[in-house]
């Protein structure tokens, strides 16, 4: 589509059911290849960096069968581990394939990786414990060459709990010689899944969810059936539609148990949340009230993919706001388009201060990255009068039906 037209100034009142997890569904389908077999994803959400991961597994030699939201992948075929530079540059989660294609071939290349313009993401915390792991890395100024005669257990320390480091030592580690430890691993709920994941193809993964994992290496695995968790990030950002806008709306199937960490927020806002069976059930006033001090942090903190949702949220908000961005140091680009619809927004270094006003203006918008794009849904659907929101593939990255689901809560867009 070439742009959103979204209607705003409407109270919500609706529900929508909420699609399967992007952070978890990328990992799994690249823990995939490590079975040399059939693995069945129930619940995978049919979002652009979806398809572009798919595409990535047929390039390398598996074939794929997709039927509503089931996916098949059948990774016996895998013949190579070279991920082309076309493919790489579509998304930066390619580079999730690092543990998983040394774990099944001894080796990889996968050229430096693209995606959302949303700051540095360095990976010398996958390097560093996969070298310990054996892995050896020729120099390429081009991308990312890994080699080794066989993967051995270690014992990884991560300095910051990087959720793409987690998720990449663990690949590699379930197939490895020996029992690995991974000592400030992170606890995000997408690493709970890909380790559930892993278990059910007969890895030996024990400590799921906590900062301490062990992973006792075996020789194989083996064919799976898995249904993936629904995505929190996308049941948040449905949360911050309805405190901008007010009104009533149930999130149906909505993973409550992991969005704890949001929830504080909420209730500071003024919103009343209650569960009514299989609904997450949020109802808020037409203005919420400001908050100071959110800080974005590794789980189970504030999740730093929510944050821009946020903000286009407490531009409406009675009183001031402020947020701390922690994760990554260009979370703020959305700034500028908010203060083209007369949001009142400061920004010193990675602190944001939001002073509230009465209502936005409807206007042009331009998504630039994915989460930035979910922002401009929010702030359109507050805003007074029509708002076109362009570049809407950033959306359509982690969105599967953003159009159906607005509409569904009671937002008008064509």
């Amino acid at each position: 589509m070439e742009y959103l037209q979204i209607e705003g100034g409407r109270p919500l009142k609706g529900q929508v059911r909420i699609q399967g997890s992007k952070n978890a569904a990328l990992p799994i389908l690249a823990a995939a290849v490590l079975n040399p077999g059939k693995t069945i994803l129930h619940r995978c959400p049919r979002i652009r960096d979806v398809e572009a991961m798919l595409d990535i597994l047929k390039n390398l030699g598996c074939k794929v069968a997709w039927e509503r939201d089931t996916v098949c992948i059948d990774a016996r075929g895998l013949a190579s581990y070279t991920i082309s530079r076309e493919h790489a540059k579509q998304m930066r989660s390619s580079i999730t394939l690092l543990g998983s294609l040394l774990g099944r071939t001894g080796q990889a290349y996968i050229p430096y990786p693209g995606g959302c313009v949303i700051g540095e993401r360095p990976i010398d915390l996958h390097i560093a414990g996969l070298k310990k792991m054996g892995v050896e890395f020729p120099e390429s100024p081009e991308g990312v060459e890994a080699r080794c005669s066989r993967l051995k257990g270690d014992r990884l320390v991560l300095g910051f709990p990087s959720v793409g480091a987690t998720e990449n030592l663990l690949q590699a580690a379930v197939l490895a010689e020996g029992t690995t430890w991974i000592f400030g691993a992170a606890r995000e709920p997408e690493i709970l899944e890909l380790c559930r994941f892993l278990n059910s193809m007969g890895a030996k993964i024990a400590g799921a969810g906590t900062s301490r994992i062990r992973i006792t290496g075996v020789k194989k695995l083996h064919d799976t059936e898995y249904t993936i968790a629904a995505d929190r990030i996308v049941a948040g950002t449905y949360l911050c539609a309805a405190v901008a806008c007010g009104g009533e709306a149930a999130l149906l199937g909505a993973p409550v148990s992991h969005m704890q960490g949001m929830f504080p927020v909420f209730w500071k806002m003024g919103a009343r949340l209650h569960l009514e069976g299989e609904a997450l059930v949020i109802q808020a006033p037409g203005r919420c009230f400001g908050v100071s001090g959110i800080e974005t942090l590794p789980y189970p903190g504030f999740p730093t993919d929510l944050q821009s949702p946020l903000m286009a949220a407490l531009c409406r908000t009675r009183g001031m706001s402020s947020i701390r961005e922690n994760i990554f140091e260009a979370r703020f680009k959305i700034v500028e388009e908010l203060r083209s619809m007369g949001a009142r927004i400061r920004v010193e270094k990675n602190r944001a201060f939001i002073q509230g006003v009465e209502n936005l203006q409807g206007g042009n918008l331009y998504a630039r990255e994915l989460r930035g794009g979910a922002a401009l849904c929010v702030a359109a659907a507050c805003a007074q009068g029509q708002s076109r929101i362009y570049d809407c593939r950033y959306i359509l990255r982690g969105y599967e039906n953003v159009t159906g689901d607005l509409k569904n809560l009671g937002i008008m867009v064509q």
